[in-house]
């Protein structure tokens, strides 16, 4: 007669486990709780300043946050770096899809690595606006320059408000500059207002374009190469060459047609390969010769001074809009005034009116 067989006596007997594999409990809860457990701003401030990539990428996190308490966290952050902030060259870069943004970038910072610059690019992905998703592939695309030590990437999801995005990568540049990136890269998405809201935080704006592209932009073009400080013709290689020499001619005449810029300065155009690099070292003297000309008339600083007055007055205006349409009141008042306006039951401007008056005597209580 068999003997009974003896119930398990616990889940990790039942689960076949023995009793040297059983996992120490309180070790995982203690690994959870570190997990859980966020640094202070002081010891995030003293990170980023020693060169620290993950307390910086931590900082940028809050600073992306739209949770109200990384806010305050974030800007205890952003002031204890702000003393050590404004040392860099900010460099814009933009064109359409397809004109090897990521390509050129990531030979241009690999170039400027290995002249001893810590380079840190700032890339503003596209949003689905439809599933509000962002494919973030700038660490994959830009594979030998996110190995490098001197380099930092920072990919970001555009969202739903330009002017958000735009805010939080102005703010994630004074961090870069705190850990000690002298040089910062802003890659747009390359289509709409980014171009406006990036040439406004930096210091050079350089347009990427291809030879042969056709103008089915032609309604943006102008917009963006009044803003341009340089116009690259990429790509410029193989069969490519004798198209983009011509292309670069066709584009200096287009500049002489411009008015002259605040800084005095002429745009120049080049040609270069980002594939073979040449060309590359051309565009860093043509940038080196832009800051050398205006710290010598004074408007790179001047430059830098009126960025600052109006980014103060963007937050402004991002945080009433989004004050506004937090208010519960608001909230429930909007979707009545919605309904109207769609049923011709009253304008638009009077809707207006009605949540506007709402939302400031809601404020004057």
């Amino acid at each position: 007669m068999s003997s009974p067989k003896k119930p398990s006596s616990s889940l990790q007997e039942k689960a076949g486990i023995s009793p040297p594999e059983i996992i120490n409990v309180s070790a995982i809860t203690q690994i959870q709780k570190n997990r859980r457990q966020q640094p202070s701003s002081e010891e995030l401030i003293a990170g980023i300043l020693d060169g620290n990539r993950t307390a910086l990428s931590r900082a940028i996190t809050l600073v992306e946050s739209t949770n109200p308490e990384h806010t305050e966290k974030a800007n205890e952050v952003i002031k204890g770096c702000l003393p050590n902030a404004n040392k860099s060259i900010r460099i814009g870069i933009t064109g359409v899809p397809g004109v090897g943004k990521s390509t050129f970038i990531e030979a241009f910072g690999s170039f400027l690595t290995q002249l001893g610059k810590k380079v840190a690019v700032l890339a503003v992905d596209p949003s689905s606006s439809l599933s509000h998703g962002s494919i973030l592939g700038d660490k994959t695309r830009m594979e030998e320059l996110v190995k490098d030590e001197n380099a930092f990437i920072r990919p970001s999801a555009s969202g739903d408000t330009l002017g958000g995005v735009a805010r939080k990568t102005r703010e994630s540049i004074i961090l870069c500059e705190a850990a000690g990136y002298d040089t910062i890269i802003i890659e747009t998405v390359g289509v709409g207002q980014s171009e406006t809201a990036v040439h406004s935080m930096v210091d050079f704006f350089l347009l990427l374009k291809i030879s042969g592209a056709g103008d089915e932009l032609q309604g943006i073009k102008r917009g963006i190469m009044e803003m341009a400080d340089a116009i690259v013709i990429n790509k410029a290689d193989g069969d490519n060459i004798k198209k983009a020499n011509q292309a670069k001619l066709e584009f200096n005449r287009a500049l002489h047609l411009f008015p002259p810029k605040k800084s005095n300065w002429q745009p120049k155009v080049t040609t270069c390969s980002a594939i073979t690099k040449e060309g590359v070292s051309e565009i860093w003297d043509t940038i080196s010769s832009y800051f050398e000309m205006t710290n010598e008339t004074g408007f790179f600083s001047e430059k830098r001074k009126e960025q600052n007055h109006f980014w103060m007055m963007e937050t402004i205006n991002e945080q009433l809009k989004l004050n506004f349409y937090n208010q519960p009141e608001i909230i429930s008042q909007l979707e009545q005034n919605k309904k109207a306006v769609q049923n011709d039951e009253i304008s638009p401007f009077a809707a207006a009116q009605l949540l506007l008056k709402l939302y400031f005597n809601k404020g004057s209580k």
